[in-house]
């Protein structure tokens, strides 16, 4: 009997095998502005997905995702804060992960930015199912001028919500 329970017993090499959700979220938040661009470069002039809004970063985003993730629940209901609730972007609910979507523009200012991902930060942390907040800052224009200082420092935060700050692309 010890040896059946051993046997169905998930040990730390099983564990190995389940993939790294965050990694697969990094990649592909990474890789988000080579795919933007290879859509611009279509066949025959084809017209093609242009992305001029945190809406169309969502959508390529989305399509993206369901590369690897089978539950993508776009624009749930985020818990009231400061007397106001939000949509979440997308909740990967089996993941615990939520990962909100912005994107630079010439009417944001960097302290703007910052300030709206600290509130979500407060936000997530009430919200049940969220265990690790990705923010995914697209900036194609490179308006960021530190890309890794703006991750790291968000990132810092004292509260008890995971969060991973992703900037792309970094260099122009």
């Amino acid at each position: 009997m010890v040896d059946e329970i051993n046997e169905y017993e998930v040990g730390p090499e099983e564990q190995t095998d389940r993939p790294d959700y965050l990694s697969l979220i990094e990649q592909v938040c990474l890789r988000f502005h080579s795919m933007a661009r290879q859509l611009r470069s279509r066949h025959a002039k084809r017209p093609t997905l242009e992305i001029d809004d945190e809406y169309d970063v969502q959508d390529l985003l989305h399509a993206a995702f369901k590369l690897h993730f089978d539950d993508i629940r776009a624009e749930e209901w985020t818990p009231s804060y400061a007397g106001g609730s939000s949509r979440v972007d997308f909740l990967l609910k089996q993941e615990r992960i939520v990962v909100e979507v912005k994107k630079t523009r010439s009417s944001m200012s960097m302290s703007d930015l910052g300030a709206q991902i600290l509130i979500d930060i407060a936000r997530y942390e009430r919200h049940p199912d969220c265990g690790l907040l990705v923010c995914f800052i697209y900036d194609p224009e490179g308006r960021i001028g530190n890309p890794v200082g703006l991750e790291r420092d968000l990132e810092s935060h004292s509260g008890k919500l995971k969060v991973r700050v992703i900037v792309g692309p970094k260099g122009h």
